[in-house]
């Protein structure tokens, strides 16, 4: 089970990644949002991994850590202003630009100085 979940972990950070570094906005609002999944499953792994435990301490000899849950809530409130800023700034940028590359310019239209 651990691997399976290491290697989504991993998978997720290796498509945020690859999106983050795309020259369109759009593509990175995705990347960033995978991310921050990858790091929302990353900080949950951090309690244990166990199944039918209680989550509060004392009613049972094992029991999982809630820090990291409570890290991970308050992670998805954090990741989801956060996409909402960064797609309210993707489009003003598209409006006062005209372009929704990310320095502005559509890779057909620069020019190569020599």
């Amino acid at each position: 089970m651990e691997l399976l979940y290491a290697s989504c972990v991993g998978l997720l950070v290796s498509c945020g990644v690859f999106l983050i570094l795309r020259s369109r906005t759009f593509p990175i609002v995705l990347g960033l949002t995978m991310f921050s999944y990858a790091v929302n499953l990353f900080l949950f792994s951090s309690g244990r991994l166990s199944i039918n435990n209680a989550a509060v301490l004392g009613t049972s000899s094992e029991y999982t850590d809630p820090l990291p849950q409570a890290l991970v809530l308050t992670a998805i409130v954090i990741g989801f202003a956060m996409t909402a800023f960064v797609v309210i700034l993707a489009i003003r940028g598209r409006a006062d630009l005209g372009s929704d590359h990310v320095d502005g310019e559509p890779e057909k239209d620069k020019k190569v100085n020599v």
